[in-house]
């Protein structure tokens, strides 16, 4: 079908034109200049249209955001053991994360509150976190932790302390900060005990 001189786009075609709308204005407006109207206009498409898929502005600026973590995909290959792969993901993680996403996050806050989100909920929706498995299961298998002490707090500790950092600071993760977190307080909780010495 099309309208006036162009193809209609529906299903994925009209939503990748959406998105990539909303990418555009929090670019260059920030998410307190975000608007459905202005979404609507760049994407040529209507305000309608966007509230059947995202009933709030947070939605879909999450989603954007979503999309945009999703091309920089970070793989983390065998590098022999645990610490080294964990300090790779999190300066990957840290050097995807710009100040812009930092500042979209912050800025986010208040609407979060009011649609009673929350940061664990963004999380959940725009964080894919295969790789980080993916290095945690390579250490049980290498005998480097112990898979007892994995509880779903310890396990996310090194994401949760680094995405704290970040916010908190609004800067990429320091050497130190990487080596506190993987050294300091990931590394001694999750490591088997070294058998003792018989007399």
């Amino acid at each position: 079908m099309r309208v006036r001189g162009r193809t209609r786009r529906r299903g994925a075609a009209l939503e990748q034109a959406i998105l990539e709308a909303t990418w555009a204005e929090l670019v260059e407006h920030g998410y307190a200049g975000l608007t459905m109207e202005n979404v609507a206009r760049r994407a040529e498409t209507s305000r309608p249209v966007l509230h059947r898929r995202w009933p709030s502005r947070t939605a879909l600026a999450t989603a954007a955001l979503a999309q945009q973590f999703a091309r920089a995909n970070i793989v983390i290959s065998d590098m022999g053991s645990l610490r080294e792969e964990l300090c790779h993901l999190l300066r990957c993680m840290s050097d995807r994360a710009g100040s812009r996403d930092l500042q979209l996050f912050f800025d986010m806050q208040k609407d979060l509150v009011a649609e009673r989100s929350s940061f664990a909920d963004i999380r959940a929706r725009i964080v894919d976190g295969s790789q980080f498995h993916a290095v945690i299961g390579r250490a049980i298998e290498r005998g480097e932790i112990d898979p007892a002490r994995l509880t779903p707090r310890i396990t996310s500790l090194p994401l949760d302390l680094a995405r704290h950092e970040m916010m908190m600071t609004f800067q990429p993760l320091s050497d130190d900060a990487i080596r506190e977190i993987v050294d300091d307080i990931f590394l001694p909780l999750v490591r088997r005990d070294k058998p003792s010495s018989q007399m």
